[in-house]
């Protein structure tokens, strides 16, 4: 029987107490657990004592996660963020190498939300910042004062780009997807391929056009009761996978070797 792939789950760094600590979502653990069927290891965000290809050599695949932060502004050259605004440096530092290293080794890659805006400004990309202010977006964020069954159910329509990572897995052109973000991508990264648009026409789903692996962001959350919607459903096994490919190639060279 083969083993469960190793899949890294990125985790961001907070302050509780007098103490620091690094933290994944539940959500997502659970989904890489039941819905791509892998092991999930939280990944923490300490950058000066983790060597990027060092730590992928030992996984299978890579989870970039939501986040209340954003990423800092300065990483695409954007303007200074507005008062209030939450940031992880941490995370950032950690993330944005790793994600560029991940691609390049062939490691698959599942980023969501603030994973999948991490993913555009790696390679190059930049964020509008408050995507309501722009003047020509809806406003994509979730209403703070529902419940949180509410927050992250159906909020408007996707549009599956022909051609793509997407649509290869059997997604219809239009599908319902939640919507819990103020940021979004405003300069899309050299070498990303659109995979959806929101009906305003912002991107929320790109994949690496010439990655040596799965690669593949969305804006939205399919980690959200993934095992209850048949499209967030086919994400996550098509990640997992790519994940026990990787595995399985990862066994054979050891046994190669040893």
């Amino acid at each position: 029987m083969s083993r469960l792939p190793l899949i890294g789950v990125t985790a961001c760094t907070r302050q509780i107490g007098l103490h620091s600590y690094h933290i994944s979502g539940d959500k997502y653990l659970r989904a890489v657990t039941v819905a791509a069927k892998g092991l999930p290891l939280i990944l923490p965000s300490l950058a000066e004592l983790l060597d990027p290809a060092e730590l992928l050599a030992s996984l299978d695949g890579l989870l970039l996660t939501g986040s209340p932060s954003n990423i800092e502004p300065y990483h695409y050259s954007g303007a200074v963020s507005v008062s209030g605004t939450a940031h992880d440096p941490e995370r950032d530092r950690t993330t944005l190498p790793l994600i560029r290293a991940a691609v390049a080794a062939g490691v698959p890659v599942l980023g969501i939300c603030r994973g999948f805006q991490e993913m555009n400004v790696a390679f190059g990309g930049s964020l509008h910042q408050q995507v309501h202010e722009v003047g020509t977006f809806m406003d994509h964020r979730e209403h703070s004062n529902e419940p949180v069954e509410v927050q992250y159910g159906p909020s408007h329509t996707m549009h599956i780009q022909p051609g793509g990572v997407l649509a290869g897995l059997g997604l219809p052109s239009e599908i319902e997807v939640n919507s819990i973000h103020g940021q979004g991508v405003e300069r899309l990264a050299p070498g990303l391929r659109i995979e959806a648009l929101a009906p305003d026409g912002l991107i929320e789903a790109v994949s690496v056009e010439a990655g040596a692996g799965f690669a593949l962001g969305v804006q939205w959350h399919p980690e959200w009761q993934v095992t209850s919607n048949p499209h967030y459903l086919a994400i996550f096994q098509a990640f997992g996978d790519a994940c026990r490919t990787r595995a399985t190639q990862r066994d054979a060279d050891a046994s190669k070797t040893a």
